[in-house]
C-alpha cells in the first residue's frame, strides 16, 4: 500500500521560511515523479512544483518561482519543498502527490497523480 505523509507545515510570519517533507512508503519511490499542490480557502487545488523521478528536472508555478525549491532524496524515500520569502497568499493546505506511471515526467494535472498525502497546513501571517 502506497502512503505519502507530509510534515513541516505551520505558522510563519511573512518573509519567513518553511520546509515541507513528504515521506513515501509502499513502493520504489525513486521510480516516480512527484509534485506539490496547494489549496487555499475557497479556491481550487493547484500545482505548485514538480520534479522528475531522477530529480534532474523541476518546474514551478509562476507564483512561487524563485522562492520555492522542490527536491528529493531517493535514498530516504522523501521529497521536499523549501519555501522561502513566504507571503500571506501562500497560506494553504499543501499536498504532495506521486505519479502512478514509473519513469514518467511530472505533470501539472492532478488527475495524473494516483497517490496523495493527507495535506499539511501552511499559514503565513502579515
Amino acid at each position: 500500500q502506497v502512503q505519502l505523509v507530509e510534515s513541516g507545515g505551520g505558522l510563519v510570519q511573512a518573509g519567513g521560511s518553511l520546509r515541507l517533507s513528504c515521506a513515501a512508503s509502499g513502493r520504489t519511490f525513486s521510480q516516480y515523479a512527484m509534485a506539490w499542490f496547494r489549496q487555499a480557502p475557497g479556491k481550487e487545488r493547484g500545482f505548485v512544483a514538480g520534479i522528475t523521478w531522477s530529480g534532474h528536472i523541476t518546474s514551478y508555478a509562476d507564483s512561487v518561482k524563485g522562492r520555492f525549491t522542490i527536491s528529493r532524496d531517493n535514498a530516504k524515500n522523501t521529497g521536499y519543498l523549501q519555501m522561502d520569502s513566504l507571503k500571506p497568499e501562500d497560506t494553504a493546505v499543501y499536498y504532495c502527490a506521486s505519479r502512478s506511471i514509473s519513469y514518467s515526467d511530472y505533470s501539472y494535472r492532478q488527475k495524473d497523480y494516483a497517490y496523495w498525502g493527507q495535506g499539511t497546513q501552511v499559514t503565513v501571517s502579515s
